[in-house]
């Protein structure tokens, strides 16, 4: 048989109020969602300019800094991409392949029909 506790089973545990120098803690609101409960100060719960100052101050944490990360539009070349298929976490930039020259197809069909009256001109004979 298990040993009597003096919490009842399924509800949290009671946390003591924030000390003095604590702007407040971690509570569970009426449905049992975890909240921030401010301290009991007049001037950290008023509703002006003051008191929204000394809230963002103390949720603010000084040791916390930014650091700089890769731009987001960083590609990177994933040449076996083409070979080994397409990878949504390692895809990159699949390489561009070098566009051929357009042919210019004016030129060619001159070629040909010069070829054509070439070819079907009777070669002189030798006589």
């Amino acid at each position: 048989m298990a040993a009597p506790t003096d919490k009842p089973p399924g509800k949290p545990a009671p946390l003591e109020p924030p000390s003095a120098n604590e702007a407040g803690q971690l509570a569970p609101d009426d449905r049992g969602n975890m909240t921030w409960q401010w301290a009991n100060d007049e001037v950290l719960q008023a509703d002006d300019t003051a008191g929204a100052i000394l809230r963002l101050r103390a949720l603010v944490d000084p040791s916390l800094g930014i650091i700089e990360d890769d731009p987001p539009n960083a590609l990177k070349s994933n040449p076996k991409g083409l070979k080994v298929g397409y990878n949504p976490y390692d895809s990159g930039t699949l390489g561009k392949t070098e566009r051929k020259k357009k042919k210019d197809l004016h030129e060619l069909s001159k070629w040909i029909e010069t070829k054509r009256k070439v070819d079907d001109k009777p070669e002189p004979t030798d006589e």
